[in-house]
């Protein structure tokens, strides 16, 4: 039996009305479900925090939204409500706009057969319940985003969504049923006769259509999908850590959020709210840029990001994920499936056969051997963590936590062709090393500290190393907080990423949003 919705402590609600946006219904993986709900149902803080904003614009498809509403003229909507478009541009920002744009006109160019126009207002659907059921909302609010256009006659609404890149997997079906709930009955203007709902890639024009349809088809599409994905939005209990808290307004209530003040050795003096891994440290090191651009989830090169060395990486990792996850203490054996590549990779017949020499050497230091049953392994597990002293939610994500007797280990796995160790010390070269010593360190992970370490496993062809870090030896304890000071530091103080350019930029999966970049135009 599920628990009953409740509130945590700290909120109040501040209105009777149910609203929710179609957005919530997309089960994003980035998407906090006590979040949703708790903004659904109209809670908020009590004490409301006062933060300081970034000086650049963070929000990707904001300005794409404003320019569209620009050039519309005088009257139509803003791109969202209540908030003002002031903030400047990173430079490779505007050249992913300025591409969307030009997008954006060649997928959709005017069609005299079909005219439609963009609208004043988004339409916004309104429910009132009647009966005197108690602690029922005195109205439901459904609300859409993207560009809306109708017909001069009304008789037909349309609604463009538009999306970095056209996914794999199309959005739920609750999603598109609100959607079409929404276009089908909601105000201003008079209803229409048919609806339709499509999505567009600004990358390469792409397009997806949704749900094309009559009104009546919209209202049936939502009875048989929107009931039920409604109350589960609501009746959300899960709260989901990570790179969402940045701009959550009930972070400082949150019951599933740790508190971690200190970690990464800086403090905040009034700074912007943000998120760091070691993975945004790699890459502001490397160009500050580069690390504002991946932020902004701007589309990557496939050329760069699935080169067939890293690709192999993530398919050998993703294997073992899979295998480990599995929920028996099963360790893994030599013996591995021909078909061990798992879905989604496209590896040569060379990295193919590599990755499978690999996962061999993994058997021999499989970390199952050392656990009692699946409750003591965590695959892949999200670690989040605020360090209120800088105002940074902290994320990581280990390849796996698993406990020995009632110590818990963080294991990370790396793979290689070669077979030359590297010539720094391992804290430095992998630095997701250092951020895992300061957290085991801590007590970060619970259990007991007797066997509790970090451990790296590199596999190569010629076998497996293990290394074992010792958190609590002073010189690894010294050298972590070192490590991870000097890549947040220069980042947490800067408000402009400006780019670095140089030898890097060849490797730079952003390049071509980079007006700096020598390679700039890399097909993405």
């Amino acid at each position: 039996m599920s628990q009953p919705w409740l509130p945590p402590d700290g909120v109040r609600r501040t209105t009777p009305c149910i609203t929710v946006s179609a957005g919530m219904f997309k089960k994003s993986g980035f998407r906090c479900p006590a979040a949703d709900a708790l903004k659904a149902r109209g809670y908020r803080p009590v004490a409301p925090e006062a933060r300081r904003r970034e000086r650049l614009e963070h929000f990707t498809l904001g300005p794409f939204m404003a320019a569209c509403d620009a050039r519309n003229g005088p009257g139509t909507s803003p791109a969202d409500p209540g908030r003002s478009r002031t903030a400047p541009l990173h430079d490779g920002l505007r050249v992913w706009t300025d591409h969307a744009l030009a997008m954006y006109d060649a997928t959709f160019p005017a069609d005299p057969s079909r005219p439609l126009t963009e609208v004043a207002d988004r339409w916004v659907y309104r429910y009132r319940p009647s009966g005197p059921e108690a602690g029922r909302p005195e109205e439901f609010r459904f609300t859409v985003w993207g560009r809306c256009l109708a017909s001069s006659d009304g008789k037909h609404r349309e609604l463009r969504l538009p999306v970095h890149r056209i996914g794999a997997d199309a959005p739920p079906e609750g999603f598109v049923a609100a959607t079409a709930l929404v276009l089908a009955e909601g105000a201003p203007g008079p209803l229409p006769e048919h609806v339709r709902i499509v999505e567009f890639a600004l990358l390469d024009g792409r397009t997806r259509e949704l749900f094309a349809g009559s009104r009546s088809e919209a209202l049936a599409h939502y009875r048989a999908h929107g009931p039920g994905a409604l109350t589960e939005i609501l009746n959300g209990q899960e709260y989901r850590p990570g790179s969402s808290c940045v701009d959550c307004s009930y972070l400082s209530v949150c019951p599933a959020l740790r508190s971690t003040p200190g970690l990464l050795g800086t403090e905040s003096a009034g700074r912007p709210r943000r998120t760091w891994s070691v993975t945004n440290g790699r890459n502001y090191r490397a160009c500050p840029a580069r690390d504002h651009l991946r932020r902004l989830r701007l589309p990557t090169a496939d050329a760069v990001e699935r080169e067939a060395t890293a690709e192999r990486g993530r398919a050998v990792h993703a294997y073992l994920a899979d295998r480990h996850g599995r929920g028996g203490p099963s360790p893994c054996t030599a013996r591995i499936p021909e078909r061990w590549v798992p879905d989604g990779f496209d590896l040569s017949d060379h990295e193919r056969a590599l990755g499978e020499v690999l996962l061999r050497r993994h058997a021999a230091v499989c970390p199952l051997r050392c656990v009692r049953d699946g409750s003591d392994v965590r695959t892949e597990p999200r670690v989040v963590r605020h360090d209120s002293a800088a105002d940074v939610v902290v994320l990581a994500e280990p390849d796996l936590l698993y406990r020995d007797a009632d110590s818990w280990v963080w294991r990370e796995t790396k793979t290689s062709a070669s077979e030359r160790r590297p010539n720094r010390p391992l804290l430095e070269h992998y630095p997701q090393l250092a951020l895992a010593v300061l957290l085991v360190a801590r007590g970060d992970l619970g259990g007991s500290p007797d066997r509790a370490r970090v451990e790296l496993e590199v596999l190569r062809p010629g076998g497996a190393d293990l290394e074992i870090i010792d958190p609590f030896a002073p010189t690894h304890r010294n050298t972590a907080e070192q490590v991870v000071r000097t890549m947040v530091t220069a980042w947490h103080g800067d408000d402009d990423y400006a780019p670095s350019p140089g030898r890097s930029c060849g490797r730079c999966e952003v390049a071509r949003w980079c007006d700096r970049a020598p390679a700039a135009g890399a097909a993405a």
